[in-house]
């Protein structure tokens, strides 16, 4: 909102105003203040002229065209009445004796009410001067009145009531009052019944408290509205809509009512507007807008939303408060007047008058105001103040025109300040309809004619720089035009469209429509131009082009003003067309497959009130009813602002966006959407509107996104086509657009693709009428391919035919012309020329002919001659089998070593068979591959059992092992029989024949994995009933194993029979009892095993290896270790020290597995038993010392050798003696003394010690020392516990030294340790781990650099 003047004189200073805005135009406002005078000044706030009166002027009035304006004055019984056309006041007496108070004009006639303060009235034509005095109308001063459409003329006065008279001045009705009336109005309620009652209400305010609403027809229907007592007294009400009142309060309160009769009284809307005082409310329609002013503000309201404030005026100046408030009709101007006598008047609509020409646009920001600006281009606006308010505005690229009625003025824009000139101005012949200007020329339209002339042309020159259209006259008459750089259009109601060359001013072209043209709008270039025509249609027109026609815009709706071409360098194609609510966008396609087009992009809604000026790249600049501009982003080019990642708010969803970039051509744009966020089918949408553009390089970068390889090959294939139609009619077919490609084909320089296309397509029928125009000699080669495509479908008589014609006399096409003789042959046979066919089927050099035409003679049942063909073409397999359908066996015999089908040899065997050839019949059989029937011919008619048998062994046919086991029954070999039945899966007949004939073994043995538990119960229930102990355990435990559950009777039972068990099986069955309670787990079956074993049950101990073995079946690996070490004991004991050293070994092992502790014990006799065994190694070696040292050790424990102590001690006398341990010696052959062993001393070797003994000698070689491999304290070498570190040293199993940790490698069997060095040496003459026993090599050896992992000090169970 916008001030435009504001009106103070000093005689009004300090009072409140009376004023009026001329009715209709709004161009003058009367002003009447506390002197003696009416002030009338224009729009643009200039004093236009000034009545003076006798006293006071009391009221005021503009008659309904706003004419004439009457005035009252106090003093005075005259009426004056100033003309505003001629400027001029006369004055008319009233004849009435008592002053007037109340002035108003009719609102359909020239009648003139005028009231007095006794109650008078007084009825005055203006047209007439016919005056109609009424006396004692009321009984006080007529205060408020109002007239009605109809002219009724209701009136308040301060008598309290109410009277309706006619414009005659009778009285129709009167009633009363309860107060003094204000704000009388007439107004249309609604009711239910939707009758055009018109207005059928009078309104008014009593004592501006409640709000009555009467019937004009019955004033005793009356209703009441009162309101909160806190909303204040009512100020004033207006009417609007469909039956609402506004209605502003004293205390600030702004209510909304319906006076609907289902909700009268009901408030819509209550706001407070004001916080201290409320003082007026107006509401102009036209607008759509409604204001209130208090306080010091001015507050405006939406009516469309009353909520929202669209805007809010504070007249900071204005102290004591504002007044009356009051709008012109067109609602352009809004004038407030205050209590301190000022009168401030404000711009609230303003005519949408702009133009624009490329980026630049002109238009109104004020009455007198135009705004140059170029948004696009960052140039500052430039403010023109212009003399008369325009009707219009013309736009250049450096001028600027604005005019009305027949005067135009000229501005030139300029770089310095203020950035204007004005040039001139010029006055027309008649009355400016539009103009258009360009860089030098201006084109005015008036009276249906153009006159074109220069801008800034020298005066005495200017008859020559101007010219009118049209010349002649009878061509008709100009309604519409346009001026672009190089050419001015216009339309005249003949419609015809015609294009001036500005330059030499001669016509250029003309186009005739078939009705008026009304509106034109070319492009910037000039070179395409929309017309709207008289029927509301719009076309576009290229018409420098002639060989575009003019093309029907689709969707064009009829309501359509206007037309913008985009000013976007890229989108010179696209333009946009407007009415009041929306945008439609279009966009020209001008190289299609399909030829130059037309296509509706969408459509973008408009808020109220917007006149779009001008379009660049998708934004829409509008001109709004404030004098400002703004911006609408087009919903069809939303795609920009996703790609350019500025969306805000919803956005459409992708499919929308790339179809609308495609439609306006922008494939970049689509390729950045499809990048984004797009699927294979937004990339083929894309290729494919490429190749509707004929954009060849970009749909080869489109499809390799998409990875459609064959579409880019083919792409590639094209781009070098220079030929646009050739070029054009490949993408056509590309797209599936066949009809459209052969129009393009043979529109093109090479007609013959149009052929190449038909025929790629299968098209036959239109491949020959195409070859008979463009290539005969193609004729035979479609006429072969059609035939296969008819032969294909069935229409073999065409075929046939075709085939025939197919045929070319010359030899260079032989390959040809046996594909027609095949086909010929073919459709013969087909045709029922059955010997025609057949006999060039045989001529035919083609095997495959020959299969094809012996398939469709059998398919006719025609066998014999199906069997020759397919013999001649070497298909004996097909052939074997047609001569069997028709009998001849004797070809089929002929033909069998030639035929690998088993079905054949099948039915050849049968025949063979039934013709009682049996060794054919059983080779064919074996051809065949049908082993039963073979079996059976050898066992039945040959008598050949050993070759059945074989033939079962090797095919493991179930029926054939039951013909045998059937062969065998007769012959009484049960046991081959029960194998037999065994394999053919009868296990109860086989059972039931082992139990009659004695050979349940035999079946137990052949039944074997394959056994089911009913099987293995069966089979032990039938040993326990024979007493077989020993077998029926095994089976019942194999039962038990089958279920997999221990606990089962089946175990128990295995168990009992194997201790039942004679002494002969003794050992086996005690294995087995082992194994079976070892599965067990069963603690009354351990403990009946254990006392088995111990003897508890028959007195006899067994042997206590059971034992052991028992305890290892257990997993009780403890008890097993202490019983290996009794075992092992005992073992030694006996004098065997390989089993006990073995024992103790393997429950080694075993409890190492476990991770089990080993007992101190048993590492320690195991120790020594290996350190005997060493010995008889190094002495075979001859390495005396070693052997001395492991005797040594041996002999400190031979209390552990008590069969061998004598023999082990004399040893250790004669090697300690050979390697120099003379102290040794001396102290073992002391011991041999001892009388227990003197006497079993070899007497070879008796005398020796005696003599030692005798003459000692006490020398003794040191043992030399190693480091401790766990502390490094220096150790004799055969030392195996460190006095430093109490550990027990790990001893190498070669020597039986001390390991050290230089020099560790273990077995790779046993993992036991030894000196990698004396390995080494030992493994040269040894083959064998001497710790384990098994097979080593010096290569299997590894040295181990750190041996870390041996040395954990906590293996040793102590």
């Amino acid at each position: 909102m916008k001030s435009v003047f504001i009106l103070a004189d000093k005689a009004w200073a300090g009072s409140s105003l009376l004023y009026k805005w001329q009715k209709s135009l709004g161009n003058y406002i009367a002003v009447a203040g506390q002197d003696n005078s009416v002030k009338i000044f224009d729009r643009h706030g200039h004093k236009w002229s000034e009545l003076s009166l006798p006293g006071r002027c009391v009221g005021m009035d503009w008659d309904k065209d706003g004419d004439i304006l009457a005035v009252i004055a106090a003093k005075s019984s005259s009426i004056y009445l100033w003309d505003a056309s001629v400027n001029k006041t006369s004055q008319i007496e009233s004849g009435m004796r008592d002053q007037m108070s109340f002035v108003l004009w009719s609102k359909t006639g020239p009648l003139l009410a005028v009231g007095t303060i006794k109650g008078n009235l007084l009825i005055y034509n203006q047209q007439t001067s016919r005056k109609i005095p009424v006396l004692g109308k009321h009984t006080k001063k007529i205060t408020c009145g109002c007239w009605s459409v109809q002219n009724l003329l209701a009136l308040g006065s301060d008598d309290n009531t109410l009277s309706i008279s006619n414009h005659e001045g009778d009285t129709i009705r009167q009633t009363t009052l309860r107060g003094e009336p204000a704000d009388i109005t007439f107004s249309e309620r609604k009711t239910n019944e939707r009758s055009g009652q018109g207005e059928n209400t009078v309104s008014l305010s009593v004592e501006n408290k409640n709000l009555m609403l009467f019937n004009i027809n019955d004033l005793e229907n009356r209703i009441e509205l009162t309101f909160q007592r806190h909303y204040g007294q009512i100020v004033s009400y207006r009417w609007y809509g469909d039956g609402y009142i506004l209605i502003g309060f004293s205390h600030g309160y702004f209510v909304v009512i319906s006076t609907h009769i289902k909700e009268i009284g009901e408030e819509l809307h209550q706001a407070r507007n004001h916080k201290d005082s409320l003082n007026s409310v107006a509401i102009s329609t036209a607008v759509n807008k409604a204001a209130s002013c208090g306080d010091n503000s001015i507050k405006i309201h939406e009516l469309s939303e009353l909520k929202d404030i669209s805007n809010v005026i504070t007249l900071d100046d204005e102290t004591k408060g504002l007044d009356q408030l009051t709008w012109t009709d067109d609602g352009q101007l809004l004038a407030v007047s205050t209590q301190s006598g000022t009168l401030h008047v404000f711009l609230t609509k303003l005519p949408m008058l702009g133009g624009s020409f490329g980026t630049r646009l002109a238009y109104l920001t004020s009455l007198l105001e135009v705004t140059v600006s170029n948004q696009v281009e960052g140039e500052s606006p430039v403010v023109i103040q212009v003399e008369v308010e325009p009707t219009f505005i013309a736009m250049g690229p450096f001028h600027v025109a604005v005019g009305m009625n027949n005067r135009a003025w000229f501005y030139a824009l300029v770089d310095g300040e203020p950035g204007f000139n004005k040039l001139k101005d010029i006055e027309y012949l008649g009355t400016i309809a539009s103009m258009s200007l360009n860089s030098d020329y201006a084109a005015a339209l008036f009276e249906g004619k153009v006159q074109l002339h220069m801008i800034e042309g020298k005066d005495q020159d200017e008859k020559k720089q101007m010219k009118l259209f049209p010349e002649d006259e009878r061509k008709g008459w100009i309604i519409c035009h346009a001026l672009t750089a190089d050419f001015l259009y216009y339309g005249t109601d003949a419609g015809d469209v015609v294009c001036v060359l500005v330059e030499d001013w001669e016509t250029v072209s003309s186009y005739s429509h078939a009705i008026g043209v009304r509106k034109v709008f070319p492009d910037l270039n000039g070179t395409r131009l929309v017309f709207i025509d008289d029927k509301n249609a719009g076309f576009l027109l290229s018409p420098t082009n002639a060989t575009d026609s003019c093309f029907e815009l689709p969707n064009f709706s009829p309501t359509i003003t206007g037309v913008l071409w985009d000013n976007w360098h890229a989108d010179r194609g696209v333009f946009v067309a407007y009415d009041d609510d929306k945008v439609y966008t279009y966009a020209l396609h001008k190289s299609t497959i399909y030829g130059p087009r037309v296509v509706f992009v969408g459509s973008t809604a408009l808020l109220f009130s917007q006149k779009p000026l001008l379009l660049h790249n998708g934004d829409l600049t509008c001109q709004t009813a404030s004098g400002k501009t703004s911006e609408v982003a087009l919903s069809t080019h939303s795609f920009l602002k996703r790609a350019g990642g500025t969306q805000k708010g919803p956005q459409p969803e992708l499919g929308t966006q790339l179809a609308q970039a495609l439609m306006l051509k922008r494939f970049h744009e689509a390729c950045a959407l499809c990048k984004s966020a797009g699927s294979n089918t937004d990339w083929a949408e894309v290729g494919k509107a490429c190749l509707v553009h004929m954009e060849v390089e970009l749909a080869i970068q489109v499809f390799r996104m998409s990875s459609n390889v064959g579409m880019v090959l083919s792409l590639q294939g094209i781009q070098g086509i220079e030929d646009m139609n050739l070029r054009a009619g490949h993408l056509a077919m590309f797209l599936g657009e066949y009809n459209l490609a052969q129009d393009l084909y043979l529109s093109s320089g090479c007609p013959i693709a149009a052929l190449e296309m038909r025929r790629d397509l299968l098209q036959w029928d239109s491949a020959l009428m195409l070859a008979k125009r463009l290539a005969e000699d193609q004729i035979p080669f479609i006429s072969k391919e059609y035939a296969v495509h008819l032969e294909f479908i069935g229409d073999y008589v065409n075929a046939l035919a075709h085939y025939e014609k197919g045929m070319i006399q010359d030899n260079g096409f032989q390959e040809h012309n046996d594909a027609c003789k095949a086909g010929v042959a073919r459709m013969s046979i087909r045709m029922g020329d059955i010997r025609r066919g057949a006999a060039q089927a045989i001529q035919h050099p083609s095997r495959i002919l020959k299969k094809e035409c012996g398939a469709i003679l059998e398919s006719m049942k025609q066998f014999s001659e199906a069997a020759q063909l397919y013999e001649k073409g070497q298909y004996y397999d097909k052939a074997a089998s047609v001569y069997i359908r028709c009998k001849n066996w004797a070809k089929v015999g002929e033909l069998l070593p030639h035929v690998s089908s088993p079905k054949i040899h099948l039915q050849y065997a049968k025949a063979k068979e039934a013709d009682g050839k049996y060794k054919d019949a059983a080779q064919a059989y074996e051809s065949a591959k049908d082993w039963d029937n073979v079996i059976r011919v050898l066992l039945e008619h040959l008598n050949s059992p050993e070759e059945a048998v074989r033939i079962v062994r090797e095919t493991q046919s179930i029926d054939g092992a039951k013909m045998v086991a059937r062969f065998f029954l007769g012959l009484n070999d049960y046991s081959s029989a029960i194998h037999f039945l065994v394999l053919s899966q009868c296990n109860d007949e086989a059972f039931q024949l082992a139990q009659q004939h004695g050979q349940m073994e035999v079946y137990a043995d052949i039944i074997g994995p394959e056994a089911t538990q009913e099987d293995y119960q069966s089979i032990a229930l039938y040993f326990e009933g024979e007493k077989k102990h020993l077998l029926a355990g095994k089976f019942f435990q194999k039962c038990a194993q089958y279920t997999r559950s221990v606990s089962s009777a089946d175990v128990s039972q295995a168990l009992k029979h194997f201790l039942k068990c004679p002494n002969t099986d003794d050992n086996l069955a005690v294995e087995m009892a082992i194994e079976t309670v070892g599965q067990a787990r069963d603690s009354s079956m351990t403990n009946q095993l254990i006392d088995y074993l111990m003897g508890e049950s028959d007195g006899m101990p067994k042997d206590a290896k059971y034992l052991f073995r028992l305890y290892m079946a257990l997993e009780l690996y403890r008890e097993a270790a202490r019983t290996a070490i009794i075992i092992a004991r005992e073992e030694q004991c006996a004098g065997n020290y390989r089993n006990a050293h073995d024992v103790l070994f393997s429950m080694y092992t075993e409890l190492q597995a476990q991770k089990i502790k080993i007992p101190a014990e048993m590492a320690t006799n195991l120790m020594i038993l290996h350190s005997y065994l060493l010995v008889k190694v190094h002495v075979k070696r001859g390495d005396h010392l070693k052997g001395a040292r492991m005797l040594i050790r041996v002999s400190n424990n031979i209390s552990r050798f008590p069969a061998h102590v004598v023999p082990i001690l004399t040893s250790a006398v004669i090697e300690c003696h050979r390697a120099g341990l003379k102290n040794s010696a001396f102290g073992f052959a002391a011991l041999l003394m001892r009388p227990e062993y003197r006497n079993k001393i070899d007497p070879k070797y008796r005398k020796k010690i005696e003599a030692m003994v005798r003459r000692p000698d006490t020398s003794e070689l040191e043992d030399e020392t190693t480091p401790c491999p766990f502390c490094g304290f220096q150790l004799p070498q055969n030392e195996l516990l460190c006095i430093s570190c109490k550990n027990n040293v790990p001893y190498c199993i070669s020597t039986g030294r001390h390991m050290l940790k230089e020099d560790w490698c273990v077995c790779p069997h046993c993992e036991f340790p030894a000196l990698y060095s004396q390995f080494i040496l030992l493994l040269e003459t040894e083959a064998v781990c001497p710790m384990c026993s098994e097979t080593l090599s010096v290569e299997q050896i590894k040295k181990i650099p750190d041996c870390s992992q041996y040395l954990q000090t906590d293996e040793l169970d102590q």
